[in-house]
């Protein structure tokens, strides 16, 4: 059947303003329908694709719904700058099975839409986005508010955030909104205090893809390498852009400062611009580790939509730009029941507080390095709140700008920078004679600072023209002097005018919540120099005075959520006190060895994006020289693959597993998970969920009871456990309340498997996890996996059947005595060329097979069911059919073979 996509037809009102003097608003035919497979109760997704045209580019949209007839608000997700609608795929899926008509598009310039990129320019980008409302007001489904107006809310991060916040303020349709890790003004991001924003400009101008889309991956391309402004590949990445936008890069990145024409250009397509016209429901989200959009972004944000009478919530949530969004789960359900109160008018609803910050201590549930434990205020404190004043020795000192800038002192590096601090390896770095230092004293108590420090600075230069470029940090210094944190990796530019007799500036450092415990001091430094701004060329010599304290915000009203393991806790079995205690310890692991340097492998940047990657592997077996479970193995997992771990008896899938996990230690070669070193204890491994060989459950204890106790034996907040999610996998219904004793195998399988997935973690290890399934569970496991991996995570699943990892896995690692037999993808395995189906029109005995193996340029021969699996090791196809010929076999037919189970026999030369 072909499908063919409808007209898109516009109110009358709105077609006659859309209409005059510009091209119709179109669908390109061809659309196509999908059906998204849903576990347990839940209805299945429908997915409509079409390209829309729209005056001056096509626009690649998906349209998702679930469940039956009834009115439904509406929801579009937009993305971040580099992606495309892909990447809000399984957030687009969820918000359908929740009761929302959602739509999703890629923006100009990005995946299959065309156009050039705008930056969220309102005369292309945002008017996309009108157009896309006009569209869902014609949907059957899609619940009005009135002709043409459909109840709606608009959703995103980075670039779909701003997306959100500008359609908000250009069509007064847009009934809620959610903004995430975004900013309100661009020009102020990328030209802070007058200071260019040098390294994250560059990549977004010479990659296009900065990675606003996806925090905390790194970036395309290195900073080192980008292109030089005017060079051709800068013309050629800056293509893609504007003209307009391309000449103001150029022009900015030359000069090494902005200009006036820069900063209003910036300004006209940034939300600051339509800011008193916003005045839907907002619920803000920002990161804490972020260079590119700091929490200062989100603060003017939330004071101007408050001042037009608008509800708002603002939430620091751990991550950003430079950390990775470590608490994507609990923000999309956050952003669920927000959409839930003010577009399906659920009073109900717990849109959360009017404040909320993610404070650390221990292990977290999605990065590995500290635990995450919500605080929360009954009003936004802003950044000013209740300030303390600690005041600072250090006299006047002097120190250089040197030539050139360079070498520069090191803060923050984008996508990486915030990740590398929390695993405690920060890479900030001061230059001798290039900085001044100002202390405070030992603090007599424990001080959180919850905003942005500020003090201010009497600065003279020699420069020409009697400038300054300075950049100031706040370190907390621990009693030995040695331990120094600088909270975030986030430094505060300042560029000072007319200092040639001296000039008095207010210095506002970057926007924290951070813990200064009792006896540590507070240190600002004041450098000329950070790599990841421009510097001027000139030397100069800058001379700076700190005047008066250091006023440090302090918000009284937020107040931390306890996390304590309850008293009943102690009187359970020895076997669940054990796990309790290991997991406290592991998490005491991670609080201690956060800020330890050098106590292991460090971390290897260049795979902070890569969920697992093995290297050399090898185990001997107990008290054996020359017997090995694994040796030499290594082959590397990526983000969105289910890898099916294969092999025989005896194959080394299982000791793999476990050494990945840090359960026993190798005898040579490495395992790293998201570029950190896997042992014993290893903070990153809390990113690790996993099920091998069984779990452990308290007999007496209901299933619930159990997955309850073990999420607390981790002292991790419950708003992390993504219980429901997995109580939902598990599909055990009513026996969820039920004793552990009473289950079958089967239903231990599916309770620990929902157990191995709270928390919803970045890597998922299944070990055999069909084992006591019925072949409904067996493909609804399946159906997990694959949705699963398709939110960005990765899941590793070893299992002895074969026609189900063939139909769930992306990607195959076979294994066999230990060693690497081969790795790809799984239609690369099963449909390769190299492996050959000889069918006989009569079978052959084992002296003919031997004969064929024997051959030269085969690799192997295995007997299948209707004839002979020969791999190719440098012959032919034409010529194995030549010596078959001669050998007299009696061949019917050769081809390819395509499944699963025949290549697994040849690869192993059938010894499974």
């Amino acid at each position: 059947m072909k499908l063919r996509s409808p007209k898109l037809r516009l109110p009358r009102r709105r077609r006659s303003r859309l209409l005059a003097g510009a091209a119709a608003l179109a669908v390109v035919a061809g659309a196509g329908t999908w059906t998204a497979a849903a576990s347990g109760g839940e209805p299945p997704v429908h997915r409509q694709d079409r390209t829309v045209e729209m005056p001056g580019a096509g626009i690649d949209t998906s349209y998702f719904t679930a469940g039956g007839g009834g009115k439904r608000p509406a929801v579009l997700l937009g993305h971040g700058f580099g992606g495309s609608k892909d990447d809000v795929r399984a957030q687009a899926e969820q918000l359908a099975r929740d009761g929302y008509a959602v739509l999703t598009w890629s923006a100009r310039g990005f995946g299959r839409s065309g156009g050039q990129i705008g930056l969220n320019d309102p005369e292309h980008e945002v008017k996309d986005v009108s157009r896309l409302v006009d569209w869902l007001a014609q949907q059957p489904e899609v619940r009005l508010d009135g002709n043409g107006d459909p109840r709606v809310g608009v959703a995103g991060a980075s670039y779909g955030g701003a997306i959100s916040l500008l359609a908000a303020g250009y069509d007064r349709r847009i009934d809620a909104i959610a903004p995430q890790i975004t900013y309100w003004n661009l020009a102020d991001s990328l030209f802070p205090q007058g200071v260019f924003k040098k390294l994250w400009a560059g990549l977004f101008f010479t990659t296009g893809s900065a990675d606003g889309m996806q925090p905390g991956a790194l970036p395309t391309g290195s900073p080192g390498a980008a292109a030089a402004p005017g060079s051709s590949e800068t013309a050629t990445a800056c293509a893609r852009f504007q003209p307009e936008l391309c000449a103001m890069y150029e022009r900015v990145a030359v000069a090494g400062k902005p200009d006036a024409e820069a900063r209003a250009l910036l300004e006209r397509r940034s939300p600051s611009a339509v800011g008193g016209r916003i005045k839907a429901p907002t619920l803000i989200v920002q990161g804490q580790e972020d260079s590119l959009f700091p929490l200062d972004q989100a603060d003017a944000m939330a004071k101007a939509i408050a001042a037009n009478g608008a509800p708002v919530s603002v939430d620091w949530a751990a991550g950003g730009h430079d950390g990775g969004m470590r608490e994507s789960g609990r923000v999309e359900a956050r952003v669920a029941a927000w959409f839930d109160r003010y577009l399906k008018d659920d009073r109900g609803a717990d849109t959360g507080p009017a404040f909320r910050v993610s404070r650390s201590g221990g292990i977290s549930s999605t990065d590995g390095a500290v635990q995450l434990r919500g605080a929360s205020g009954e009003r936004y404190p802003g950044l000013t709140s209740g300030p303390r004043e600690f005041a600072l020795s250090g006299r006047e000192q002097n120190f250089a700008n040197p030539a050139g800038g360079a070498p520069p002192a090191l803060s923050s590096l984008p996508g990486i920078g915030g990740q590398l601090a929390a695993f405690g390896a920060g890479l900030s770095l001061d230059f001798p004679g290039q900085n001044a230092r100002f202390e405070s004293q030992p603090l007599t108590e424990e001080v959180r600072i919850t905003g942005t420090p500020a003090v201010t600075l009497s600065v003279r230069s020699t420069a020409a023209d009697g400038s300054a470029v300075l950049f100031g940090k706040l370190y907390d210094v621990g009693p030995d002097g040695r331990q120094a944190v600088l909270p975030s990796q986030l430094v505060a530019p300042v560029r000072v005018e007319n200092a040639q007799q001296g000039a008095t500036v207010e210095l506002r450092l970057p926007a924290v919540d951070h813990a200064v415990e009792a006896g540590h001091r507070l240190r600002l430094v004041v450098a000329a120099t950070d790599l990841g701004y421009a510097s001027p060329a000139a030397p100069a010599t800058y001379t700076v005075t700190a005047q008066g304290a250091l006023a440090v915000p302090v918000a009284d009203g937020v107040r931390t959520a306890s996390a304590g393991l309850p008293a009943w806790t102690w009187g359970l079995p020895l076997g669940a006190a054990l796990l309790a205690a290991a997991l406290l310890g592991i998490r005491r692991t991670g609080r201690e060895g956060a800020g330890a340097r050098g106590g292991g492998p460090q971390p290897d940047p260049a795979l902070a994006g890569v969920p697992l990657e093995i290297t050399g592997l090898t185990k001997r077996y107990a008290g054996a020289q020359d017997r090995y479970a694994v040796r030499d193995l290594s082959f590397r997992v990526e983000k969105g693959q289910v890898l099916g771990l294969l092999g025989p008896n005896g194959a080394g899938k299982t000791t793999t597993l476990r050494m990945l996990m840090g359960l026993i230690s190798p005898d040579a070669g490495e395992v790293r998970v998201f570029g950190h070193a896997v042992r014993a204890g290893a903070p990153v491994l809390s990113r690790v969920g996993a099920f091998v060989e069984g779990a452990g459950f308290l007999p007496h204890l209901s299933g619930r009871a159990n997955l309850e106790l073990y999420w607390q034996a981790t002292g991790r907040p419950a708003g992390d456990a993504h219980m429901a999610e997995a109580l939902e996998i598990a599909g055990l219904g009513d026996a969820l309340e039920r004793a552990v004793r009473t289950y079958s195998q089967g239903m231990r399988q599916r309770l620990a498997i929902a157990q191995a997935m709270l928390g919803m973690p970045d890597l998922l290890i299944l070990d055999e996890p069909t084992n006591g399934l019925d072949p409904p569970q067996i493909r609804e496991m399946r159906d997990v996996m694959i949705r699963y991996a398709a939110g960005g995570r990765t899941v590793i699943v070893s299992s002895h059947l074969l026609s189900e990892v063939e139909q769930s896995c992306t990607h195959l690692v076979v294994m066999d005595r230990g060693r690497l037999v081969q790795a790809g993808e799984v239609a690369e395995i099963t449909g390769g060329g190299d492996v050959l189906l000889v069918t006989l029109a009569e079978p052959v005995d084992e002296v003919v097979v031997g004969k064929v193996a024997a051959l030269e340029g085969v690799g192997s021969v295995a007997a299948a069911d209707d004839g002979l699996l020969v791999r190719l090791e440098g012959a032919t196809a034409a010529g194995l059919i030549a010596e078959l010929v001669r050998l007299e076999v009696p061949v019917s037919a050769v081809g390819p073979h395509r499944r699963l189970e025949d290549a697994f026999l040849t690869l192993i030369g059938g010894a499974a």
